[in-house]
């Protein structure tokens, strides 16, 4: 795990971080849903020493962890032997898909999440990523500018063979749903929010707050590390009555996203990180629902119904056992 200094380091960021949110939320979108690292911002260095996470026998150093072409697996009895596309990529520029997707395919809170997803749907969305369809409303989103160098770099077989692997995945449960009317205060590190130490509470507002529910072992990317989506009080049983009825707003969700499967390529309600199409912004995590449309939100000059009914429906998507 991290030793004191790099902690030192973590909490010193954060101050920067917080002078680079405000300057961020004023001028673009909200920095709750597009996190962005502070200027400067360098994780620790390796110091040589390998590092263990629970329930594993696997040992690796800070360098292996972060090798962009080489996806660290803690776990390798929770998955199916990973094909090169996924484990490894291919250099210069494509990346080991379950690097940043993660070996069981569930992802961190700055990426998407693949397990289960229709092998169709995958692809398409790599296309659109290749085509310039699919993009980031933030352009300085480092994980989006590398999906976009990947899905360039990547051949038709080699999309095909990763879809077809994540596809096959189980969903499993992964994001825990918390309704509150307060959270622990955040910084931005390592490209998602984590609770500032020592902690302190702010109201939530119109926000999904999303944090690693163990930064240290996130950082390390374990897969057995789960994430904590912290929601507005109430938003479960708004977002059920947007999902279910039309109520003179929309289309009921679930006429395309099913109660249990999708219909076609088109994605499950069950389990957040997939239930939401995400078209126009790469995501469908709890907290990146509202980047789903782009222009929901009053910042690019949205409503804030618009912003607080994503928000509803993805806190109800995610309390859905997959």
């Amino acid at each position: 795990m991290w030793n004191r200094s790099s902690r030192r380091l973590t909490l010193a960021l954060s101050a920067v971080a917080a002078i680079a949110i405000s300057a961020h939320a004023a001028d673009g979108p909200p920095y709750w849903a597009y996190p962005v690292n502070p200027p400067g911002f360098t994780p620790p260095p390796d110091d040589g020493k390998p590092r263990q996470v629970p329930g594993s026998s696997v040992a690796l150093t800070l360098t292996q962890i972060r090798d962009l072409f080489n996806a660290p697996d803690w776990h390798p009895e929770d998955h199916p032997p990973m094909p090169d596309s996924v484990a490894y990529g291919r250099k210069p520029r494509l990346f080991a898909c379950g690097y940043c997707h993660m070996p069981h395919g569930l992802g961190r809170p700055e990426n998407s999440s693949l397990a289960g997803l229709p092998a169709d749907y995958i692809v398409q969305q790599v296309a659109d990523f290749k085509n310039g369809t699919r993009r980031s409303s933030e352009p300085n989103s480092l994980p989006v500018n590398f999906m976009i160098a990947a899905a360039k770099a990547a051949t038709e077989a080699e999309v095909r063979e990763a879809a077809e692997y994540f596809a096959a995945l189980k969903l499993t449960p992964w994001i825990r749903v918390i309704e509150t009317d307060t959270v622990p205060r955040t910084h931005v590190t390592g490209w998602m929010l984590a609770a500032n130490e020592p902690h302190e509470m702010e109201p939530i507002g119109a926000r999904i707050i999303e944090i690693p529910e163990d930064l240290e072992r996130t950082e390390l990317r374990d897969g057995r590390s789960h994430i904590i989506a912290n929601e507005p009080t109430g938003s479960i049983d708004r977002g059920k009555d947007l999902v279910t009825t039309v109520a003179g707003r929309t289309t009921p969700c679930g006429m395309c996203h099913g109660d249990t499967c999708g219909l076609g390529p088109i994605p499950a309600l069950p389990g957040a990180r997939r239930a939401l199409c995400s078209a126009s912004s790469g995501t469908c995590s709890t907290r990146r629902a509202q980047r789903r449309l782009d222009g929901s939100d009053e910042a690019r000059g949205g409503t804030a119904d618009a912003g607080r009914h994503m928000i509803a429906i993805a806190a109800y998507a995610a309390s859905l056992e997959p």
